[in-house]
């Protein structure tokens, strides 16, 4: 197999749903990130080989196709969306290196983009002509009624069964914005401006009084899921620039690669999503003879506090490692971007890290999907 290399990575700021973003469709969104990366190593249209984007409430259509076309890459370049819910972004990286591991590709542009703000309605078509549609938020994730939970239920079941309560919960999130705040430089750093933002629109000053006064979203038997410990619905997009090692000496002199150590994706229990990453990196780590202390730096995704909480519990993750300039729950969850701001977050955060350092980026996705990938500087 090729080697692959992570070569440069960017995103938008993350906005919260209806907020600075609220006019910007998936378009408006990617374009300035596939040219930013361009722009940066120095790289053609040309010389770009496949786009490959996550999405998930597009609708429909090929927005990965619109996306590089209005990005000014030519017709010929071939590109593809694809949806694993909220694994999208960082599947499609796993697919690109893939691609170029196999030697079918030298350059890919690959990510994820949401525009929540912009989603389509969705609808079932009614049976009979008179009838008026039927709208739905979210699509089935199991074939199995009783065994397909909202996901804040399936957070708040999570909290019941393994006994963690809202205030460990609301402990993690204000850790989490604190961590973000005092990350400001780094996380402005990776992020083209966009729409007056150019950070995180939803980090703030999360104080302990702030985060018990929030509302609670779901609940089970004597536990519940709050909003402080939610990541909220938003809107971002996020690209990665992957190349083989024959690419390497196009670039400019101080690029800094990243090694595209391994990945996988798996499931877990169809009805649990939170639960997904612990298999899934457990196998990483026993098929590549890993420890979670190897690592210089680790993104996990924060759908909620409650899975980050139990996810970093079992599988050991050293906590002073862990989203080191905060996670989803400072600066919100645009589905299929998510994935992707991991492996942005940890290319930013290893780039100064002394060379052979590990990066782990794992994140869990609805139906019980899990995806993860190692870097190394």
């Amino acid at each position: 197999m090729n080697p692959v290399y992570l070569v440069a990575a960017r995103r938008t700021p993350v906005a919260p749903v209806n907020g600075a973003f609220k006019t910007l469709g998936v378009s408006d969104l990617a374009v300035p990130v596939i040219q930013a990366l361009l722009a940066q190593t120095g790289l053609s249209p040309q010389q770009v080989d496949q786009v490959m984007l996550g999405n998930a409430l597009y609708g429909g259509g090929n927005p990965a196709r619109l996306i590089a076309l209005a990005a000014g890459l030519p017709e010929s370049v071939p590109a593809l969306t694809i949806d694993t819910q909220c694994c999208s972004g960082l599947d499609s990286l796993r697919l690109g290196a893939q691609a170029i591991a196999s030697g079918q590709a030298d350059v890919v542009l690959a990510g994820g983009v949401e525009s929540t703000s912009r989603r389509a309605m969705r609808a079932h078509r009614p049976l009979n002509k008179d009838d008026s549609p039927d709208f739905y938020e979210r699509p089935a994730f199991t074939p199995w009624p009783d065994r397909d939970p909202d996901m804040a239920d399936s957070a708040a079941r999570l909290a019941h069964e393994q006994g963690i309560s809202l205030d460990q919960q609301n402990a993690w999130a204000i850790d989490s914005h604190a961590k973000a705040l005092a990350a400001q430089d780094r996380l402005t750093n990776e992020c083209i401006p966009l729409a007056g933002l150019n950070v995180d629109a939803a980090t703030r000053p999360l104080s302990e009084r702030l985060a018990n006064r929030t509302p609670k979203v779901a609940q089970w038997q004597t536990s519940a899921v709050n909003v402080a410990g939610t990541a909220l619905q938003a809107d971002a997009a996020a690209l990665c620039l992957l190349v083989s090692e024959s690419m390497l000496a196009n670039l400019p002199a101080g690029t800094r690669a990243m090694r595209w150590v391994t990945d996988i994706s798996g499931g877990g229990p169809a009805d649990s999503p939170p639960w997904a990453i612990v298999p899934v990196v457990q196998r990483l780590f026993e098929r590549n003879g890993l420890s979670a202390d190897q690592f210089h730096c680790i993104e996990l995704m924060e759908a909620y506090a409650v899975q980050a909480l139990v996810n970093a519990h079992q599988l050991g993750l050293p906590l002073d490692k862990l989203n080191q300039g905060g996670g989803a729950l400072a600066r919100g969850h645009p589905i299929g971007a998510s994935g992707a701001i991991l492996a942005v977050r940890a290319y930013h955060e290893m780039v100064q890290a002394p060379k052979g350092r590990l990066a782990l980026a794992a994140i869990a996705a609805a139906g019980g999907l899990a995806s993860a990938v190692v870097l190394e500087a």
